[in-house]
């Protein structure tokens, strides 16, 4: 009986792991595409004004509002480096805006 049992933990376990696995991968693509898409508006919008004093001022006003309303992971550098991600891989908008 308790070999039954254990197969039976054994099989269910694996399946709660690929699942949690499967989710993972799916929240982080999400996020990837997020991150993407997000550099992708803050550097349309500036229209190449991304070194000049308004586009400093963008990324430190919006850096404080996304900050108070999502939390950390919206500092300055971070909406820097996501405008530079989206500049590095801009040409494969088929794979990340999907």
């Amino acid at each position: 009986m308790v070999e039954i049992e254990d197969s039976i933990y054994k099989e269910i376990k694996s399946i709660l792991e690929q699942a949690r696995n499967k989710v993972y991968k799916v929240a982080n693509s999400t996020m990837v595409q997020a991150y993407w898409n997000i550099g992708r508006v803050i550097v349309e919008k500036q229209g190449g004004n991304n070194k000049a004093e308004y586009g400093a001022a963008l990324i430190k006003n919006l850096s404080k509002k996304m900050t108070k309303e999502f939390g950390k992971g919206f500092t300055v550098a971070n909406l820097k480096n996501m405008g530079q991600f989206y500049l590095t891989f801009q040409k494969v908008t088929h794979c990340v805006t999907n």
